[in-house]
C-alpha cells in the first residue's frame, strides 16, 4: 500500500483551533475525556443483554420456539456490546485505566471477532484513510455490493439497494470465519509487526479463541439445553443477523451517505487537506437529538466527533457536537448532519443506487 499524506497549509489553523475548543472544554467543566461510571453501567447492561439470555437457554425448560426471541435478544446484546463497549474500549476511551480498556476490549472475543483484526481494519486503517478508496476497507467491494465510486462496476450492482440490507444480516457470522484470510492478508502487509506482534502469535491466538467461541455459544447449548441441534444452529444464526443488520446499518450511516465525499489522492499520493478537514468531508453525523438512540449505539450518531477524536470516550460527544460545528463553520469546512436515522437510510439507498448505475 503506498503512503498517503495529508497536506493543506491553508486549514492548518483549523485543527489548532479546534482542538484547543474541546481542551478547553474539558478543562472548564474539569473533567476526564475518558468514560465514568455511566460507562460501567453501560457495559453491565449490555452484557446482561447477552450474557442473560444464553443461561436461560442453558438452564430453564421451555417451549422449544422461545429460543428464537432468547437468540434476537442475545443479538442485540450483541451490537450493544460492539458499539457501545468493545468500541470505546478499542480506542482506549472507556476508562482512565489502561486495564479496563484492555478488559473491555477483549469482550470481542466474547461476540466471535478478534480485537487485533479490529484494531489493524477500524482504528488503523479506517480511521486514518477514511473513504479513500484502496486504502479504507470499508469501502472495498463486499460480495455483490459496489460501495466505492472507483470499484468495477458489474450489471448485478444496478440492484443493490434492494438486496443491500439482506446482505448486512450476514457482517458478523462472516466475520467469524473471515478473519482467517484477513488475519493472513496483514501478515503478509506486515501489519503485525508493525503493532508489536508475530504472525504465529496472532494466528494461535485466532484459532483457540475462534474454537472457545464455537464451542461456547453452540457447543454448551447442545450439551446442556433442551433444544435440538437444528435448533440451536438456527437460533445462532438468528442472533447473528440481528447483530449483523443493526451494526452494519449503524456503520453506513456515517460514511456511505450522499454528503460523504469519497476523495482520491494525487500521483503523489497526496490528499490537500489536512487530515481533520478530510475527516470532516467523508463522515457525516446522524439522529443528533436521539439521546435514547445514541446511547443504545454508544454514541455513533456523533460520528464526526467520534473520527476527529477517537481517544475521547462517546459519553462527551453531545457536548462536543455543537463546539466542533461551530469551528468548522468559522473555517469554511462541512459539517455533515442527517437530521434523522431513517433520513440517513434514505440517503444510503439513494447512494447504493447510484453507484450501481
Amino acid at each position: 500500500m503506498n503512503p498517503i499524506r495529508f497536506v493543506g497549509k491553508d486549514k492548518a489553523e483549523f485543527t489548532a483551533a479546534l482542538r484547543k475548543n474541546v481542551n478547553d472544554y474539558f478543562r472548564e467543566k474539569g473533567i476526564s475525556s475518558k468514560g465514568n461510571s455511566k460507562m460501567l453501567l453501560k457495559a453491565v447492561v449490555m452484557l446482561a443483554c447477552y450474557l442473560a439470555p444464553f443461561i436461560l437457554i442453558l438452564t430453564v425448560s421451555m417451549s422449544p420456539w422461545a429460543i428464537f426471541p432468547l437468540s434476537v435478544a442475545m443479538g442485540l446484546g450483541m451490537s450493544g456490546i460492539g458499539m457501545s463497549v468493545m468500541h470505546d474500549a478499542a480506542h482506549g476511551s472507556f476508562s482512565k485505566k489502561g486495564w479496563l480498556n484492555k478488559l473491555f476490549t477483549s469482550t470481542m472475543y466474547l461476540i466471535g471477532g478478534n480485537p487485533f483484526n479490529w484494531r489493524v481494519q477500524h482504528n488503523m486503517l479506517h480511521h486514518t484513510y477514511t473513504n479513500i478508496d484502496g486504502h479504507d476497507e470499508d469501502i472495498e467491494p463486499k460480495g455483490s455490493l459496489r460501495l466505492s465510486k472507483q470499484s468495477p462496476l458489474k450489471k448485478v450492482h444496478r440492484f443493490q439497494h434492494i438486496y443491500a440490507f439482506p446482505l448486512y444480516c450476514l457482517m458478523t457470522i462472516s466475520r467469524v470465519f473471515s478473519e482467517f484470510f484477513r488475519l493472513v492478508k496483514y501478515n503478509k502487509a506486515g501489519y503485525t509487526k508493525q503493532q508489536g506482534s508475530t504472525p504465529k502469535k496472532e494466528m494461535v491466538r485466532l484459532v483457540l479463541t475462534k474454537f472457545a467461541y464455537l464451542v461456547l455459544i453452540i457447543g454448551l447449548p447442545m450439551l446442556f439445553s433442551g433444544f435440538s441441534w437444528w435448533m440451536i444452529l438456527l437460533g445462532f444464526l438468528v442472533m447473528h443477523a440481528v447483530a449483523g443488520i443493526l451494526m452494519s446499518t449503524v456503520f453506513q450511516m456515517a460514511h456511505l451517505v450522499e454528503i460523504a465525499e469519497q476523495p482520491l489522492p494525487d500521483e503523489q499520493g497526496t490528499i490537500h487537506h489536512e487530515w481533520m478537514a478530510h475527516e470532516l468531508q467523508t463522515t457525516a453525523n446522524f439522529a443528533r437529538n436521539s439521546r435514547l438512540f445514541g446511547w443504545m449505539i454508544g454514541g455513533l450518531n456523533y460520528q464526526i466527533e467520534h473520527h476527529l477524536f477517537p481517544s475521547i470516550c462517546h459519553i462527551h460527544y453531545p457536548q462536543l457536537s455543537p463546539i466542533v460545528e461551530r469551528t468548522a463553520r468559522e473555517y469554511g469546512l462541512p459539517y455533515h448532519v442527517n437530521r434523522t436515522f431513517f433520513g440517513a437510510i434514505g440517503s444510503h439507498v439513494r447512494l447504493l443506487r447510484s453507484l450501481g448505475k
